[in-house]
């Protein structure tokens, strides 16, 4: 069977040096906004491109607490608008309504399943103070387009980098682009921890300081607290285990962008539609990070039974729309049929930087086998 992520195989090969920094962690006796942070901070801003970095415990936190932190700023407000596109992962519109503000959701475009500038500027009213741009499945979204939509309309843009670690445009990097970034090291990301971990990437200083306390129970100094904040701090070990992923994550990028140029020269069945063409190259293909390989048809189900069939594991992302969910309830007469075309048809194949060749041209073959009864 090609697993979809083998995360065991992926940390193996850095077993030792992920060894020896949490026996570093546990040697130095602390444990909580240590070096390690510190250090990784630093390294992580000057990779992504940017003047600061703020640990925080996951991605969700980097998201939500960069709204809030805005609002205390007195940038935002709460019921003010948040343009994001409707066929995100929850997340996204999660970090939105726990600001108390609103959630505007736009189609997206329907090729590249990301923000679609034209239904983005359609979507501004008054009451719109910010965009949040998800990098979804690791494609940069048109950030130059958005960036020049929000410098016009005088708004703030947030991107959610959790799946674009390393996509870039023009040698610009996902994370450097927005007022802000969040980004998640959940364990199955491009850049992964052995646990749950997140940050935020900012060029604005005073953004930075102001979620250096939020969240660290809203003070800057130790018994003084400026807000009421949370306790989401990045720890000293996930860390230490990053600060060592990180060095190997530009050749794990390219090595996902190599599997994910077998699959559009190889995969040339008619009723699988790719997210880029059998034209691609690897210079067309830096604005995306393929944290996912995402591919669409009408007969998804079948396919996923074939390709299971044929050895190949394979994962839907995402079967529900945030829109049709439970938890937004309110929302469920809404209709966004390029987002519900997409969540009906979507389907992720397996692209890591630990594949074989023999298992990528394995994954080649059963979609090409792949036939309509």
């Amino acid at each position: 069977m090609v697993s979809f992520l083998d995360l065991k195989s992926i940390n193996n090969q850095y077993r030792d040096a992920l060894i020896d920094a949490a026996a570093r962690v546990i040697d130095s006796g602390w444990y909580i906004q240590g070096a390690e942070v510190k250090a990784f901070e630093q390294e992580f801003a000057a990779w992504c491109g940017t003047e600061h970095c703020i640990g925080v415990a996951n991605g969700l936190d980097a998201l939500t607490l960069t709204l809030r932190a805005w609002k205390e700023l007195g940038r935002l407000q709460e019921g003010d608008e948040v343009i994001v596109q409707a066929n995100t992962y929850i997340a996204s519109i999660l970090a939105i309504t726990e600001n108390r503000l609103t959630p505007v959701l736009v189609e997206p475009d329907a090729i590249t399943h990301n923000l679609c500038p034209a239904n983005t500027a359609a979507a501004i009213t008054p009451k719109t103070k910010a965009i949040l741009a998800v990098h979804l499945y690791g494609q940069l979204a048109p950030m130059p387009d958005i960036m020049a939509l929000a410098k016009t309309h005088k708004l703030l843009v947030l991107e959610d980098s959790a799946q674009a670690h390393g996509a870039e445009i023009e040698g610009k990097k996902a994370g450097s682009w927005g007022d802000a970034s969040g980004f998640s090291f959940y364990p199955g990301k491009n850049l992964g921890a052995l646990g749950d971990a997140g940050a935020v990437t900012t060029d604005d200083s005073e953004l930075a300081k102001t979620l250096r306390a939020l969240c660290n129970y809203g003070s800057h100094k130790k018994y003084e607290n400026i807000y009421q904040g949370v306790n989401s701090r990045l720890d000293e070990m996930q860390a230490a285990l990053l600060r060592v992923k990180l060095r190997y994550l530009d050749g794990e990028t390219r090595r996902r962008r190599k599997i994910a140029l077998a699959y559009a020269q190889g995969i040339d069945n008619p009723v699988i539609s790719q997210p880029t063409g059998p034209n691609a190259t690897m210079s067309s293909l830096q604005n995306h990070a393929f944290h996912l390989y995402v591919v669409r048809t009408a007969m998804r189900n079948a396919l996923k039974q074939h390709l299971n069939k044929a050895g190949v594991q394979t994962m839907i992302h995402y079967p529900i729309p945030p829109h049709q969910q439970k938890a937004y309830a309110g929302w469920n007469n809404q209709s966004y049929p390029i987002t519900e075309a997409i969540h009906e048809q979507v389907l992720s194949l397996p692209i890591s930087p630990v594949m074989s060749d023999e298992q990528v041209h394995q994954v080649i073959e059963a979609c090409n086998e792949f036939t309509v009864c």
